[in-house]
């Protein structure tokens, strides 16, 4: 296949090495590989030594001071591509030949492919999130960690803002803005890798931060506590566990119906839709949280604090148009 695949890397230790170098020499039989890493000197030289001949291996671009290093790494990485067709994918994605294809031939008619992520193996947190993926699922699309996008297109757009939290969303909305076409297949499953559960519960708040640019996700997540609290102090016990039984039951309908949609069950186990009500139960309780980090400035992320989740459609639209 005439296919690049970027890879933005920034890693505090080596433990899965040898599983990403395993993963990458499968790959560069499918595709040329650019790794851009962002990993400190000790790290990046001997991710050198191991990488020699097997991809192209570079530093992010010195003069790319975007506050969020993966887009920083996607940009170069698109700089050096030299296909059309180029596939970017975190570290923890794991292509086959099959789902590399398909990305491939789905990019012949779109400028943006949006796959669908799904988690090997799935210890009980990864469950827990795939809850969130299933219900994202039932009302419209999920945000995986990988996309494939047209390299004409992407330079045409001059890239996409480095200084947000939300990357995948700003990436969406750009390339809507500029009038690219996005293709978004429910039953394109490309396999992820687990957090470990220390970096699960590390990323609890930041994801709820991805809500500040969703207004009425978040004023609908924002408003259950306060909602089940108002029902306690009026003594209505019964009304908000009849409310909290009924919330409960939705939840674990609508992941369900993600799951089903489009063969979903082949790679959803069914015991994660029933993490759906508390993941939501989560996802209310980080939200005040999220915004308490907005007040404060922002969210924490590498060494600084981003405040910007992602832009609006309107402000892009109209910073663009």
């Amino acid at each position: 296949m005439e296919l690049d695949y970027v890879l933005p890397l920034r890693w505090a230790d080596d433990s899965g090495i040898e599983e990403l170098t395993s993963y990458l020499r499968r790959l560069a039989r499918h595709a040329r590989v650019i790794v851009v890493d962002g990993s400190d000197a000790e790290l990046f030289a001997g991710h050198a030594r191991r990488w020699r001949g097997l991809v192209t291996h570079v530093r992010p671009a010195a003069d790319l001071g975007h506050a969020n290093g993966k887009v920083a790494g996607v940009t170069t990485g698109l700089r050096l591509a030299r296909a059309e067709h180029v596939v970017i994918a975190d570290d923890d994605v794991r292509y086959d030949a099959r789902t590399l294809g398909a990305v491939h031939r789905l990019l012949d008619r779109a400028d943006l492919v949006r796959p669908q992520n799904y988690f090997s193996p799935l210890p009980w947190h990864a469950r827990w999130d795939t809850a969130r993926t299933l219900l994202n699922r039932s009302l419209g699309a999920d945000y995986p960690g990988t996309f494939g996008i047209r390299r004409s297109f992407f330079e045409r757009m001059g890239g996409y803002d480095g200084d947000v939290l939300f990357e995948n969303l700003e990436l969406i909305r750009t390339v809507r803005a500029h009038g690219g076409t996005e293709c978004r297949p429910p039953g394109l499953y490309v396999r992820r890798l687990p957090p470990d559960p220390s970096r699960f519960w590390s990323q609890r708040i930041r994801q709820a931060y991805d809500d500040l640019a969703q207004p009425a996700r978040l004023a609908l997540f924002l408003a259950v506590l306060p909602a089940a609290a108002a029902g306690l102090l009026r003594r209505k016990v019964g009304l908000v566990a009849a409310g909290a039984g009924l919330a409960a039951g939705v939840s674990v309908g609508l992941a369900e119906a993600g799951r089903r949609r489009a063969g979903g069950c082949r790679v959803f186990p069914w015991s994660a839709s029933l993490f759906a009500p508390v993941w939501v139960l989560e996802r209310a309780a980080c939200s005040w949280l999220a915004v308490a980090a907005a007040l404060r400035g922002g969210v924490p992320y590498a060494g600084a604090r981003l405040r910007l989740a992602a832009h609006s459609m309107r402000w892009l639209r109209r910073h663009y148009g």
